[in-house]
């Protein structure tokens, strides 16, 4: 019968009874299987646990006696001085203006002057007030101009200008005769045969006459050229030009190493011309 009753109650073989059936009185399930963790309960504990510990710890190995202070040595000092202090006598405006009782010797040895300070404050009446005299005002200063003598400053900074005549050679305005000109490297040359020009026959001003020259190695004239006018309002004379021309072509210079250019200017000197037969008067 005992094995019979196993195979009957052993779950799960043939001919037994499912397990809702034949549940009577008194039966109780199964027990669930425990939740995964802690919960949050048990985190508390635990968490007091552990500060707990650390105070403990902290009581046990904390230090009980404090070191003493260390004595506080070479520091400076501030003392309030007394009013019998030579410093704080300083600040009284009177020290200098009136006397004070360290200011002379008693008559008696050992016995303290006593010097009642009179108020600073006081009045006159205006009766005695002094008026200066008028007539007076300014006689020292000028006492003392009178009897002392400065040296005098010049402030003459402008000097008086000293007149001179200039002295000037006195040569006629115009010249009496024409003339020659030598300029350019020519002018360096001596001029061997010297012209003396006349006045020109003429009865306006003209202009001069201008011509350049190449004079060879020997000091004769190879080339005459006759420069035109500087300006175009000019008055020139074809005659005095072509007069000018040919003097320049008879001149002779100084020999030389080498060819030479240079210009010769003839300012002609004008004359009136001659007058011509006046015509015949009509009976």
């Amino acid at each position: 019968m005992n094995g019979a009753h196993a195979d009957s109650s052993a779950p799960g073989l043939a001919g037994s009874k499912p397990q809702s059936e034949g549940r009577g009185e008194g039966w109780s399930a199964a027990p669930e299987p425990p939740s995964e963790g802690w919960s949050r309960q048990r985190w508390l504990k635990f968490v007091a646990l552990v500060f707990a510990a650390q105070v403990a710890l902290i009581f046990a190995l904390g230090e009980k006696q404090f070191p003493p202070p260390r004595a506080v040595t070479n520091v400076p000092q501030f003392t309030l001085a007394d009013s019998a202090d030579e410093m704080i006598a300083l600040d009284d405006p009177t020290l200098f203006a009136l006397p004070h009782e360290d200011s002379f010797a008693p008559a008696v040895p050992g016995q303290m002057l006593v010097v009642t300070n009179s108020s600073f404050r006081w009045t006159e009446p205006p009766g005695e007030l002094l008026s200066p005299a008028v007539e007076s005002l300014g006689a020292v200063f000028t006492r003392f101009m009178q009897t002392n003598q400065f040296a005098t400053i010049n402030l003459n900074f402008k000097p008086e200008p000293e007149l001179s005549e200039p002295v000037l050679p006195l040569q006629p305005a115009f010249a009496e005769n024409s003339t020659l000109r030598v300029e350019g490297e020519l002018a360096q040359r001596k001029w061997l045969n010297p012209l003396s020009l006349l006045s020109w026959p003429y009865a306006d001003v003209i202009a001069p006459s201008r011509v350049q020259v190449l004079v060879d190695a020997e000091g004769d004239v190879v080339s005459a050229v006759l420069l035109p006018p500087d300006n175009l309002g000019e008055v020139h004379d074809s005659d005095a030009d072509a007069r000018a021309l040919e003097l320049a072509r008879s001149l002779r210079f100084a020999p030389s190493s080498s060819l030479t250019f240079g210009q010769l200017i003839f300012d002609w000197r004008t004359v009136a011309p001659p007058a011509t037969n006046s015509p015949a008067v009509a009976p």
